[in-house]
């Protein structure tokens, strides 16, 4: 009988928003708006980066295309198009010696 609360309180709490902040909230919304549930962390994620205004302009005008299969691959070529990422510089590795590990002589007597 326990269980059987226990699995109600559950079900209760799922129905219940998770959305604590804006930017989730933005997030969600493109991955509604391009029918792409599946990638809503990587949205998420975007909706933390890049200002809101261009994100649903650019999820906006991908939903309104006609024979546009992958909206979410689509969506993510244009957002990188007109806004790329920054690339990080090379960093030189200073070369190293490997040092063998020091073996100690263990005396079992």
């Amino acid at each position: 009988m326990f269980a059987k609360d226990y699995l109600e309180t559950l079900k209760a709490r799922g129905k219940k928003s998770h959305v604590y902040k804006q930017f989730q909230d933005i997030g969600l919304q493109l991955a509604q708006i391009l029918g792409d549930a599946k990638h809503k962390a990587l949205y998420i994620k975007l909706a933390k980066q890049h200002d809101e205004s261009i994100l649903m302009s650019i999820a906006k005008d991908t939903a309104d295309r006609k024979g546009i299969t992958n909206k979410g691959a689509y969506f993510m070529k244009v957002l990188h198009e007109r806004y790329p990422l920054p690339k990080a510089p090379k960093e030189m590795k200073a070369r190293t010696k490997k040092v063998s590990p020091i073996k100690k002589e263990v005396n079992l007597e």
